[in-house]
């Protein structure tokens, strides 16, 4: 009997062993597991009381454009006519209830999320656009904006006050002899507007209707130079739908949606509908591409670009407004190390996230357009052991 119980004790002993020998081993592979999908990375959390209630019931249409002024004063740009009856009540004529109204277009916060300023819209001396796109506040402290419907064919400049500088093309029919990507003086829906500081040059995505980046001098609007995809001469033939099996066009597809310039002098181009950013130095020259999210159809996955603010720019950060999410890139490779973000209404989240731009301490700013229509604040955190996928960046505590 005692042989026996001695026999089931070292048997139950053996299996107990056995089991924690296997869990053992489980727990070892899923924390390898765990360990390759975390990587070295900037980290991010959102602000989810930034910005602000706006004053006067005012609500934002579509946000279609941010950027940080040398103030780090957030600007946005947003379509007022992109919110209808229901929700400006009180716009409509009678008005139709107490609440709500359309915010004017153009508005600056403070990094607390408080309203500066406002304004835009029609006045004179100038053709405000169809539809509002883009907004960049340069090294003057002016501030520019593009359009992307119908004749928009021009650009505009302000003081940050709302006073008039210039206009540089004008509004045209489509389908005149004044409009095309090879035009001098008009342009063709212009997405964004990026301003060298250094030879007072600002770079077109020009963009919804014409397929180029378009370099015009600063002060005068005078074309300096132009081109399109691979740095060839660019065809406004039709390219057809993306593909992501066929080989790559030699041309942008509509629309170039972004032309950003790192401080070494590189122009990274979001060629929105192919997936891809093309890389060149200022001269048009072609130096590199890469695909992001390759098999993304309809609205494309490259939407705008920001670049951290160290000396060497070690980070790119890219939104794609159709996967609903950030890319946290490596500049130089353009390797995607992590993602944060994804779809959704609450904050973290986001529903066709449309522009970034970023701050003298890292923090990360996004506007959304189509039903998104909002403001977003992510604080940096600084270098952190993270997920390739990061989901929402919601606070830790």
């Amino acid at each position: 009997m005692n042989r026996k119980r001695n026999l089931v004790v070292v048997s139950a002993f053996l299996a107990v062993f056995g089991v924690l020998a296997v869990s053992e081993r489980a727990l070892e592979r899923s924390a390898a597991a765990q360990a390759k999908d975390m990587v070295q990375a900037p980290k991010f959390e959102v602000d989810p009381a930034f910005p602000k209630p706006l004053p006067n019931n005012w609500l934002l249409g579509q946000a279609i454009g941010v950027g940080v002024d040398a103030q780090d004063h957030i600007w946005i740009v947003h379509r007022q006519d992109s919110l209808g009856a229901n929700e400006a009540a009180a716009d409509q004529t009678p008005p139709t209830a107490s609440c709500c109204r359309r915010a004017p277009p153009i508005l600056e916060f403070d990094q607390a999320g408080n309203l500066l300023r406002h304004w835009g819209g029609p006045g004179q001396g100038y053709d405000w656009p169809n539809s509002n796109h883009g907004i960049t506040i340069d090294h003057k402290g002016n501030v520019w904006i593009g359009g992307n419907v119908g004749s928009d064919g021009h650009v505009l400049k302000f003081t940050q006050d709302g006073k008039f500088i210039a206009q540089f093309g004008k509004p045209v029919p489509p389908n005149s002899p004044s409009w095309g990507s090879n035009h001098m003086e008009n342009f063709g829906r212009v997405a964004k507007i990026f301003v060298d500081p250094k030879e007072n040059e600002a770079y077109l995505a020009d963009g919804y209707g014409n397929k180029r980046v378009a370099v015009i001098d600063a002060d005068t609007g005078k074309m300096k130079r132009y081109w399109g995809a691979y740095g060839n001469k660019p065809d406004d033939t039709s390219t057809g739908t993306y593909d992501p099996d066929a080989p790559p066009i030699k041309q942008f597809r509509s629309p170039v949606h972004c032309a950003e310039m790192s401080m070494d002098g590189l122009v990274y181009v979001c060629d929105r509908p192919n997936d891809r950013i093309q890389v060149f130095k200022k001269d048009g020259t072609f130096v590199k591409e890469t695909w992001v999210a390759k098999r993304t159809l309809g609205d494309g996955s490259t939407w705008d670009i920001a670049f951290s603010r160290d000396p060497q720019q070690k980070y790119l950060f890219l939104a794609d407004g159709k996967n609903e999410r950030v890319y946290i890139m490596l500049r130089d490779t353009l390797e995607i190390l992590s993602t944060f973000g994804g779809g959704g209404r609450q904050p973290g989240q986001f529903f066709a996230v449309h522009s970034i731009a970023i701050d003298s301490k890292g923090n990360i700013f996004t506007t959304e357009t189509y039903e998104g229509r909002r403001l977003q604040k992510f604080v940096y955190k600084g270098i952190a052991n993270v997920p390739r996928d990061q989901g929402p960046a919601w606070p830790a505590k």
